[in-house]
């Protein structure tokens, strides 16, 4: 005659059950977090190349991170990842040619696009120091109105790129809102405006790690975000999103090539 089980073996038995479920469902979850860190790590490395193949191509300098272009009454808005033409509609950017399925590579898999954002791909560009950043048109004093190119802050000269390994180039952005396309260095000095430099940080969204493209194309992962030398609570906790998000460097040191 076999003997049952008692109360005490049965729940010993289901404990056992629940923590070996518990491991695998751990296992697993790591293990799809680990794929899209290497999926979002391989979007970097095209990025990387596509603008390479973009400085070989107009006598080594980057695409501008954002232009906005007036003709015949309508405005143009180019960013480094896509342009916005005045109607809202969608048109390669100027990586698109150097990427292999760009609509595909232009979107971070573990990026939830924010609602006032919809188009961003999670990734964001050096705008402190390496890509222009344009402003609206303006009228000059001769009556002529400039934009795209004419009125951007420009980047730093190629000569003055002398750290290519040290200087980030493409990331993954992030802020309390949600996800940034543009990069920002946390010492202020370029834009002089700490809540849009805040605004400009990385998305530790990896297991605590961010994937970065630094100028030279290695990619690399980083697992220390830094709240920047400018941290106070409405800047780290209100903007940024700290430690979800973070800078590279406490000081412009990741960002600046010089």
């Amino acid at each position: 005659m076999r003997r049952a089980l008692t109360l005490v073996e049965v729940m010993v038995c289901l404990g056992v059950v629940a923590v070996l479920s518990s491991l695998a469902a751990s296992a697993v979850s790591s293990a799809v977090s680990a794929s899209r860190a290497a999926t979002c790590a391989g979007h970097l490395r095209q990025f990387g190349m596509a603008a390479h193949a973009y400085m070989s191509s107009n006598r080594e300098a980057l695409p501008a991170a954002v232009l906005f272009e007036a003709s015949a009454g309508s405005l143009r808005q180019v960013m480094w990842d896509h342009v916005r033409r005045a109607d809202g509609t969608i048109e390669p950017g100027p990586l698109w040619t150097g990427l292999d399925r760009p609509f595909h590579v232009l979107r971070c898999p573990c990026c939830i696009p924010s609602a006032s954002d919809p188009d961003a791909s999670g990734y964001n560009y050096n705008t402190s120091f390496l890509a222009a950043e344009g402003h609206y048109p303006v009228v000059d004093p001769d009556g002529r109105v400039r934009s795209g190119w004419e009125a951007a802050r420009q980047g730093l000269p190629p000569a003055a790129r002398r750290r290519p390994s040290e200087t980030a180039l493409f990331g993954e952005g992030g802020w309390t809102g949600g996800v940034n396309r543009f990069m920002r260095a946390p010492g202020g000095t370029v834009e002089g405006d700490l809540p849009t430099v805040y605004a400009g940080g990385q998305s530790f969204r990896h297991l605590g790690s961010t994937n970065v493209c630094w100028l030279d194309g290695h990619i690399s992962s980083f697992s220390a975000p830094c709240a920047g030398v400018h941290a106070t609570p409405p800047l780290t906790q209100g903007t940024l999103g700290f430690p979800r998000n973070g800078f590279l460097s406490e000081d412009d040191s990741a960002y600046d090539p010089r």
